[in-house]
């Protein structure tokens, strides 16, 4: 799960940069165009856009400039979160409750969320999706559980052992949007991996809602409940990064929030540009830009449910990417007039609408499936669905994406809520060198190196010897300041008799 429009912090959003690379593409309606870098002209009374990549034989990095892709422009975003980040770092409680009341309508007293309002919450929540919620959170352990490794120990030599040990993060904070939708799923996905990796303490953050009192959404709070979660604060946006990078104190310099060691979850851009600013204070998990899905397709795919899967992305976000990729002509026709038709009855069709018509969204023609698997890997989806005669094989074919979904019964919305995996997923290409949260990102591998005096012993002249390539001697008086005498034979060679 990409950047789920989250509103906080609305105000001041800087321009987008315009488009990448250059390809023909054709938009439905007979209207024709060329991307450039400058950016693509569009057609205002067209959904989607086809990009014919049919007779062209790219690289795979000349592919990846002409895929499409949402317009961030990160750094921008940058300029408008130092400030706020420094703020929270200046003057912590005060600061946190002003940015708050200047972007999410609310003027809090305290940032945290009372205990009672998590009973509260739980108590009143609706019982079919509080069954959808255990559902989903039972699924979700029974897939991270197996994720947890166990300690190894390796005998390098005699007497000499490297064992490495995984050792949970002590406190971590995660966030949960709270823009244009709510998402208690991805409190669920949050929560979960990092309970399994056995982190002591965790910290749930979501935006002040004008409409619940300044709480977070309740169905939000439930979840938390759901999930043993007592230590929730109602702060969205860059504040709610660097309120958990930096920790925050009251005036009198009371500590009010703790900070935490890793910050995880998806949000908007300025979400993303506090978690690029404060990157080193904190580990992250990934920046999250904004959701996407690509799929591959062939004739056996079904036009509805194709068209289906692809706006129910495009609903999370007027900015979220929806691609579909295939060699038949016939099949994307067919996804045009079905989503021409679903598109009108969805709830959130003018959401859903700007994503579909925006740069970030096409219809890909290519030659055949051998070249869509090169557009797939070259466009690195978050969510990666396959409809084609053969999608388990092709499937395990694939290298760049955060998630596969194999076949018609395996839609991206399962995946969202209860397939048991884990939806916040790398976006914008990340994918080809990032991979999923997971209870790993919640874990550190630690080598503990053990060698006794003889293992050390034996192998004390290549480290000298190193150490001297490397001009830098002390490296190796470390080693023979241990040993004042020669250094005893290897263990390997056999002792001289004794003298008569």
């Amino acid at each position: 799960m990409g950047s789920r429009g989250d509103a906080t912090e609305g105000a001041d959003r800087p321009a987008p940069t315009q488009g990448r690379g250059t390809a023909t593409a054709t938009y439905h309606g007979g209207v024709q165009t060329t991307l450039v870098t400058s950016g693509a002209t569009e057609s205002v009374d067209t959904l989607i856009r086809t990009l014919d990549l049919r007779g062209r034989h790219l690289e795979h990095r000349e592919l990846r400039g002409v895929v499409p892709r949402a317009e961030l422009d990160v750094e921008a975003a940058l300029a408008i979160v130092r400030p706020i980040c420094d703020d929270v770092r200046a003057r912590g409680v005060a600061a946190v409750l002003d940015a708050t009341e200047r972007f999410d309508g609310v003027r809090l007293t305290h940032p945290r969320v009372p205990s009672q309002a998590l009973v509260d919450a739980l108590a009143t929540l609706d019982p079919a999706v509080r069954a959808a919620l255990e559902e989903s959170i039972r699924r979700a352990r029974l897939v991270h559980a197996d994720q947890r490794r166990t300690d190894s120990r390796v005998q390098v030599v005699p007497g000499g052992s490297v064992t490495e040990r995984w050792v949970p993060v002590e406190r971590v904070g995660l966030y949960v949007p709270g823009g244009l939708a709510v998402y208690p799923s991805s409190v669920v996905m949050n929560v979960v991996p990092a309970q399994e990796a056995g982190v002591e303490q965790i910290v749930v953050t979501s935006p002040a809602q004008k409409d619940f009192d300044g709480l977070p959404h309740p169905t939000i709070l439930a979840a938390c409940a759901l999930l043993g979660v007592q230590e929730v604060y109602a702060v969205g946006g860059a504040q709610a990064v660097a309120m958990l990078a930096y920790g925050a104190r009251d005036e009198d310099g009371t500590l009010v929030v703790p900070s935490v060691d890793i910050v995880t979850g998806p949000g908007n851009i300025y979400v993303a540009a506090a978690k690029r600013l404060l990157k080193g204070v904190i580990g992250i998990d990934s920046e999250a830009g904004p959701t996407e899905i690509g799929i591959l397709a062939d004739d056996t795919a079904v036009p509805a449910e194709v068209a289906a899967d692809l706006i129910s992305q495009a609903e999370h976000d007027p900015m979220a990417g929806a691609v579909l990729i295939t060699p038949s002509t016939r099949l994307a026709d067919a996804v045009v007039a079905e989503l021409t038709r679903q598109v009108a009855t969805t709830k959130h069709s003018e959401r859903v609408t700007t994503a579909l018509s925006g740069p970030q969204s096409a219809i890909v023609l290519v030659d055949d499936l051998e070249a869509g698997m090169q557009v797939v890997d070259a466009y690195a989806a978050e969510h990666l669905e396959i409809h084609t005669v053969d999608a388990r094989e092709r499937a395990a074919r694939v290298r760049n994406a955060g998630a596969v979904f194999v076949g018609r019964w395996a839609p991206v919305s399962l995946g969202d809520y209860c397939a048991g995996s884990n939806h916040v997923l790398p976006t914008g290409g990340c994918a080809c060198h990032s991979g999923g949260l997971s209870v790993q990102t919640f874990l550190r591998g630690i080598h503990v190196v053990d060698y006794d005096e003889q293992a050390l012993s034996d192998v004390a002249h290549h480290v000298v010897a190193l150490a001297n390539a490397e001009d830098l001697p002390a490296h190796g008086d470390a080693v023979t300041v241990r040993f004042p005498a020669t250094p005893s034979a290897p263990r390997s060679a056999a002792a001289p008799a004794p003298a008569p």
